[in-house]
């Protein structure tokens, strides 16, 4: 492999292990020579976790407080529904989905069955187990309550 192919190679590399947001291309030229430039724009490697790559969410950043409360208690049901069937964390709900949950005004089996990627049979195995726990799991007090 000569020079070139090498440094070919080692940009490829790069850009696989990297979310491009945009190339910018030019040429510029100086009193000796012409030299083309690129500017990519790019995320650094994507989180591995769970053996999902994708990018991590902040939801205590997008949420309101109250609902982020909510999705709180949503996440450690979650996390003992699974720790309970020897799963990951995601395959119970994704943070997406218990992020959907918690905006809710009111938590039921229909409203389950409403938020995208929750089929029946998920509702079926883990939804109804939410419910109950999330009904019997008590409220952390609101500091801005009177």
């Amino acid at each position: 492999m000569d020079a070139d192919e090498a440094e070919q190679e080692q940009i490829n590399r790069f850009l696989r292990g990297h979310r491009v947001l945009g190339i910018q291309q030019e040429i510029i030229q100086t009193k000796d020579a012409a030299l083309w430039c690129f500017c990519v724009r790019y995320l650094d490697e994507l989180e591995k976790k769970d053996g999902f790559r994708g990018l991590k969410k902040d939801y205590k950043e997008t949420l309101e407080p109250e609902v982020f409360g909510r999705f709180s208690r949503l996440r450690e049901i979650r996390k003992q529904l699974a720790k309970e069937d020897a799963v990951p964390a995601y395959a119970v709900f994704t943070d997406e989905e218990l992020s959907q949950l918690a905006a809710m005004a009111e938590l039921s089996a229909t409203a389950i069955r409403s938020v995208k990627g929750i089929g029946a049979q998920k509702l079926e195995k883990y939804g109804l187990k939410l419910l109950e726990r999330y009904a019997q799991t008590p409220r952390e007090p609101d500091p801005f309550d009177s």
